[in-house]
């Protein structure tokens, strides 16, 4: 896998949430508003970055035997440092986050990333990844948030979309909401990527059509 599609597959062809299915707790749980979407995201990257570059850097030095619990380990240091930075500068959002900034901890994503890709590779790539499905992870939150937030308060980022007391769809904002919405959302992805892959063949064959017949042979082939 090149560097371009190590940067680029987190954010549509490998997707955290709308491909793999990985970490739906934080997911359903808390996508009420874009903006704790966007928050838990970006504290799932920022672990991601730092357990990958670890787990990169000594993954020569941990015994086999031990190496999950060693993984599990170096990411809960990580989720402390974030846990308590936003406690410190971002108290608001960490209120609204709660339970799910610890829980962090225990997201198949991250583990996922360090057992199948900083495991395995160099400090570099293994960055390169933790941007790639961090900032994925960050875009499918902020989106379902997104989404949940305008049907359900009709506001976008706490900003109001409609006139003060004008009814909306309480249920985005509940959890049937949040299924419903992960629901579509999902089948939009996946139609998404049948569609291009429809064309790109549709390109290749054109493309191969073209070459056959310019070459000396095509009339006879």
């Amino acid at each position: 896998m090149n560097i371009r599609d190590t940067l680029t597959k987190g954010f549509f062809k490998e997707n955290p949430v709308f491909v793999l299915l990985l970490g739906m707790c934080p997911t359903l749980g808390v996508t009420t508003s874009a903006m704790n979407g966007l928050g838990m995201g970006l504290a799932t990257t920022a672990v991601l970055l730092g357990s990958n570059a670890v787990v990169a850097l000594i993954k020569n030095l941990i015994p086999d035997k031990v190496r999950i619990p060693a993984y599990i380990v170096i990411i809960a240091s990580f989720v402390t440092i974030i846990d308590l930075a936003m406690l410190a500068y971002l108290p608001d959002l960490h209120a609204e986050l709660g339970l799910f900034i610890p829980l962090i901890v225990v997201n198949c994503i991250i583990l996922g990333r360090a057992e199948s890709f900083a495991s395995k590779n160099g400090v570099v790539l293994s960055l390169m990844d933790a941007v790639s499905m961090g900032l994925g992870f960050s875009m499918a939150l902020t989106m379902l948030g997104g989404i949940r937030e305008v049907l359900g308060s009709g506001a976008i980022f706490g900003v109001p979309l409609v006139a003060e007391g004008a009814s909306t769809m309480l249920l985005f904002v509940m959890p049937p909401g949040a299924f419903i919405a992960l629901g579509v959302l999902i089948a939009f992805v996946r139609q998404s990527q049948q569609a291009l892959s429809r064309m790109a063949r549709s390109r290749r064959a054109s493309g191969l059509a073209a070459q056959t017949a310019e070459s000396p042979q095509g009339g006879t082939v």
